[in-house]
């Protein structure tokens, strides 16, 4: 154990950051990129099912405000305890980070019981109030149920896989993800189509999935070659070590949560003006988009233990230089991926249903969607830093400027002001996505400094 934390410890103090990035980076972009295979493979053999595939993927991606507060919850913990859990080691207190993780690991197990009971039961009232029509609403049934009875897998998953790589694990933490998406491609297939489930069949082999992720997760943590490890002592849940774990990850879990409003949002005025085929073309927005929002936050993902570890043991040029390799990586791969997207709308639309009026609606609302894509590399490199910098508020508030003060409003203010109302619908998101990346690039280059010179507080109570 000794031997391993001292590795981990050095590379992180004196490696090479771009290569440190790279090394931690690219295995974490992977591991995000994969982990969208457990939601999109499912949409792309929904929507290919003969017959019903239209309706059955318009029903599944009403399911997605619901899968996003069960996000939510894992990453509240996730994303708000190893960070901290990575500053700890900074500073030399290992046990206060194996408590840090131990607390946050008990939690989850909570939420899962509490959101299990009260999504199933709710899941039929809800999805019909997010704007499923009686065309949609069986398949919507259909997958939420069984995947809610899973959702204590995606809980553990999620929310303890950023502490492996926090501690520098990013192979690993990568293979839990492959594992998982490799037998959901596997079986997804077999289940919708060989034993002719539908639906219910794209459920259960993601469920599966998920629940060999959380095993694989598990055995990890609690084994000789982690850092950090899994113990009951640490379990019990105290105040002074999980508030602010929870303070930290506030604003990820506002991030998610909100995507759940916004979903919502998007469903039901897209409901309004445009019917079910505006709602489908939204599933499959949501997708693409989440192709270039998820390898970003891989990026981040694999800064934050350096960024972390750095500020906690005071190295200020380290963090500056580490911040800025971060950055470069975050906008060049937004405005790689915009360009693309722009020039090559329609091969991501077929991508997710062959019904030929389905793709052509997908095909022109992407670009209108996706048209201020290029500036969420800005965005979510600066938020993410504030929130590896343990900056609760501030990235509290970035969090909420994009989504619940600009994108909401938006969303139900400009079609009073154009005629073309799905169109307006759409235009909201690159107006939010512009103005929020300024803000929030200006507020994070303006602290920055003041941060550093401050330095961090001790992370847990002797």
């Amino acid at each position: 154990m000794d031997k391993n934390q001292n590795a981990q410890a050095n590379m992180m103090a004196t490696g090479n950051i771009p290569k440190l990035l790279a090394k931690l980076a690219i295995p974490a972009v992977v591991a995000q990129i994969i982990n969208l295979l457990y939601n999109i493979v499912d949409r792309i053999y929904i929507g290919h099912i003969p017959d019903i595939g239209a309706d059955a993927l318009t029903g599944v991606g009403l399911f997605m405000p619901i899968l996003m507060l069960i996000n939510a919850f894992a990453m509240l913990c996730g994303a708000g305890g190893a960070p901290r859990a990575a500053i700890a080691l900074g500073q030399k207190d290992k046990d206060g980070a194996e408590q840090i993780m131990g607390n946050c690991f008990a939690l989850l197990l909570c939420f899962s019981v509490v959101l299990t009971i009260v999504f199933y039961f709710s899941a039929p009232a809800l999805l019909s109030w997010f704007g499923a029509s009686p065309d949609t609403l069986p398949y919507a049934i259909q997958y939420a149920q069984i995947y809610i009875l899973g959702s204590v897998f995606v809980l553990v998953v999620m929310g303890m896989n950023t502490f492996i790589t926090a501690q520098g694990f990013a192979k690993v933490s990568m293979m839990t993800t492959i594992i998982g998406a490799i037998i959901n491609i596997v079986l997804d297939p077999i289940f919708i189509f060989t034993f002719d489930m539908g639906v219910k069949g794209a459920a259960i082999a993601t469920v599966f999935s998920q629940a060999v992720g959380a095993i694989w997760v598990l055995i990890f943590l609690s084994g000789p070659k982690t850092v950090l490890r899994l113990r009951i002592p640490n379990m019990r849940l105290k105040a002074s070590v999980i508030l602010p774990c929870l303070a930290l990850g506030i604003s990820t879990f506002v991030m998610l949560s909100t995507e759940s409003i916004l979903s919502i949002s998007f469903s039901s005025s897209l409901s309004k003006y445009g019917g079910d085929l505006a709602v489908g073309a939204m599933t499959i927005i949501t997708s693409v988009s989440q192709l270039i929002t998820m390898p970003l936050q891989g990026i981040c993902q694999g800064g934050q233990p350096i960024v972390s570890f750095n500020f906690g043991a005071g190295n200020k040029e380290r963090v500056r230089k580490a911040f800025f390799t971060v950055f470069k990586a975050c906008i060049t791969f937004a405005g790689l991926a915009w360009l693309l997207i722009m020039l090559l709308p329609s091969i991501f639309a077929n991508i997710f249903t062959n019904d030929a009026a389905l793709a052509d609606y997908a095909t022109w609302t992407i670009r209108i969607y996706m048209a201020g894509i290029f500036s969420i590399g800005f965005q979510i490199s600066c938020q993410q830093s504030f929130m590896a910098l343990g900056q609760a508020k501030v990235s509290l508030f970035m969090a909420c400027l994009r989504k619940i003060i600009l994108l909401i409003p938006l969303i139900f203010l400009l079609p009073n002001f154009m005629d073309n109302k799905v169109f307006a619908v759409f235009l909201a998101e690159p107006i939010s996505d512009i103005i929020a990346a300024a803000v929030t690039t200006g507020t994070f280059l303006c602290m920055f400094p003041k941060i550093l010179e401050r330095g961090p507080v001790k992370v847990t109570k002797q």
